[in-house]
C-alpha cells in the first residue's frame, strides 16, 4: 500500500514543480536565466567592483597603505584642479563631436534619401570611417597635423587659418581641435546610417500630401521630417554622447591630454591615472563621477522622448 502511495505522489510533485516554473511569469525568466546570468558576470560584478574601488584606496605604490577610506577619494576630487580642466573638457569635447557629426550625418542621411545615381557607393563610401579601427584612425590624423609630413597645417597657412604651418596638437590653445575632427570624420557615419534608416521609415504619401498642399522645403522638415525623426535623434545623441564621453582613443593616442593638459578629458585622466600612477582607488572615484553624469544625462534624454512619443 505504501509503495502505491508513493508512486502515485511522486509524478504529482514532479508536475507541480513543473507547472510553478511554467507559469506565465516565471517562463520567459527560466529561458533568460543564463543570458541574465552571463550579463550578470561580465557587467555588474565588474561594475558592483569597480564602485567599491572608489571608497578604498588602492594604490600599487602604496601597497600597504589599502583599505576603505569612506568618502576621502570624492572630498580630494573636489580640491583636484586636473579634474575640473578635464571636465571642461569633457563637455567641450562632446558637445562639439557630437552636434557635428549630428548635422554632417543628417545631411548626409538626407542627400543619400533623396536617392541619384552611385548612390550604393557612397552608402559604402560614408561607412568607410566607421570600419577603421579607431588606433589607426587616430594616428593617421595626428600624422595629417604633423606639419613634416602631414598636409593639414599647409592648407591652414594657405587659407589664412594659422599664421605659419606648424602642429596645432602642441598649441594648448587650439590642441583639442585636432582630436574633435578626427572624431566628427569617425562619427559621422553612425548618424548617417541610422538617420537614413529612420527617413526610409516615413511614408511617402506625407510628403506627396505636403507638396499639393504647396509646402515649403522648410515647413516639409519641420513639420514632417523632424517630428518623425525626433525619436531616433534622442537616441542616437543619448548613445553617441555616452560613448565620446567615454571615448578615449583619439585624445590618448593624438596628444595624450597635453600639451599641458588642454586636452584632457575625464576618460583620459582615468586611464592615466590607473594606468600610469597606479591609483585605482582615486580613478574609480572619478570613473563613478562620470558615471553619475551620464546617467542623468541619459535620464534627462528618454524623458524626452517618452514626450516626443507621445506627441506623435
Amino acid at each position: 500500500m505504501s509503495l502505491t502511495t508513493n508512486k502515485n505522489f511522486a509524478p504529482d510533485q514532479k508536475g507541480q514543480g513543473w507547472k510553478i516554473f511554467k507559469s506565465p511569469k516565471l517562463e520567459p525568466f527560466l529561458y533568460l536565466s543564463p543570458s541574465i546570468i552571463l550579463i550578470c558576470l561580465v557587467i555588474f560584478v565588474p561594475l558592483v567592483i569597480g564602485i567599491s574601488y572608489a571608497f578604498q584606496s588602492i594604490s600599487l605604490f602604496r601597497p600597504s597603505d589599502t583599505g576603505w577610506i569612506g568618502f576621502e577619494h570624492f572630498e580630494d576630487i573636489y580640491q583636484d584642479r586636473k579634474f575640473y580642466k578635464s571636465l571642461r573638457n569633457t563637455f567641450w569635447w562632446t558637445f562639439t563631436s557630437v552636434i557635428l557629426q549630428f548635422s554632417l550625418g543628417l545631411g548626409l542621411a538626407m542627400l543619400l534619401k533623396a536617392g541619384f545615381k552611385g548612390q550604393k557607393f557612397f552608402q559604402a563610401l560614408i561607412f568607410l570611417p566607421w570600419a577603421v579601427p579607431t588606433f589607426l584612425s587616430a594616428l593617421t590624423w595626428a600624422w595629417l597635423f604633423n606639419p613634416v609630413i602631414g598636409p593639414l597645417s599647409h592648407w591652414m597657412f594657405a587659407l589664412g587659418i594659422l599664421d605659419e604651418p606648424y602642429n596645432i596638437l602642441a598649441d594648448p590653445s587650439i590642441a583639442m581641435y585636432g582630436p574633435i575632427a578626427a572624431n566628427v570624420w569617425f562619427g559621422i557615419p553612425f548618424f548617417a546610417i541610422t538617420l537614413l534608416a529612420a527617413l526610409q521609415s516615413i511614408p511617402d504619401e506625407m510628403y506627396e500630401a505636403a507638396a499639393i498642399d504647396g509646402a515649403s522645403k522648410w515647413q516639409v522638415f519641420s513639420k514632417i521630417t523632424l517630428p518623425f525623426l525626433a525619436p531616433m535623434i534622442v537616441i542616437t545623441v543619448m548613445l553617441r554622447t555616452v560613448w565620446i564621453a567615454n571615448f578615449a582613443d583619439f585624445i590618448y593616442v593624438m596628444t595624450s591630454g597635453g600639451p599641458a593638459n588642454s586636452t584632457q578629458i575625464l576618460s583620459t585622466y582615468i586611464f592615466l591615472t590607473a594606468f600610469k600612477k597606479l591609483d585605482f582607488g582615486y580613478a574609480s572615484a572619478v570613473s563613478v563621477v562620470l558615471l553619475v553624469l551620464l546617467l542623468i544625462f541619459a535620464t534627462l534624454l528618454l524623458k524626452m522622448r517618452q514626450k516626443f512619443v507621445r506627441v506623435n
